[in-house]
């Protein structure tokens, strides 16, 4: 019959052994979900990132990536995909707009008041990122640029 023992005495054992008990982490999957905000929560985000619509899973997890090694501000940042339908940007703080459709699409929709106030910061295009050195670098010279922002601004 075996003995039945508690998570303490597991540790115990594991320690006494030399051995590292490692836990696996609960998963959010490759692909980072995006994150839909409500109308009460638009009022004012700390930032958005505007993507392209079609992202490869690869691409937006290289992305996701890049964002979680800038902290929760850019972490939990509420992704839009810019596409062929319109969307409703909300207002932010800060703006990471990856590519120059999606910057065209932020300057028709929100008003002058608003991009005036708010830091944007272009980078490349997803696939620009994952083709070469250069958009790697333009891309973390833009997050640079952005973590600055926001912490000067309080967020």
């Amino acid at each position: 019959m075996a003995a039945v023992t508690t998570p303490a005495h597991r540790a115990r054992l594991l320690r006494a052994l030399g051995l590292t008990p490692w836990q696996r982490r609960p998963s959010s999957g490759v692909v980072d979900q995006m994150m839909t905000m409500s109308p009460e929560n638009q009022a004012m985000a700390e930032c958005v990132v505007l993507l392209p619509a079609g992202c490869a899973a690869r691409e937006l997890d290289v992305l996701g990536r890049a964002f979680r090694s800038l902290g929760p501000a850019v972490a939990r940042a509420a992704r839009i995909e810019i596409g062929e339908a319109p969307v409703r940007i909300p207002h932010a703080r800060a703006y990471l707009v990856l590519g120059e459709a999606q910057a065209h699409a932020l300057g028709r929709d929100l008003p002058a008041e608003t991009m005036h106030r708010a830091h944007i910061v272009l980078a490349d295009t997803p696939a620009g990122v994952l083709a070469g050195a250069d958009g790697k670098r333009r891309l973390w010279s833009a997050l640079r640029s952005l973590r600055r922002a926001l912490a000067a601004s309080g967020g």
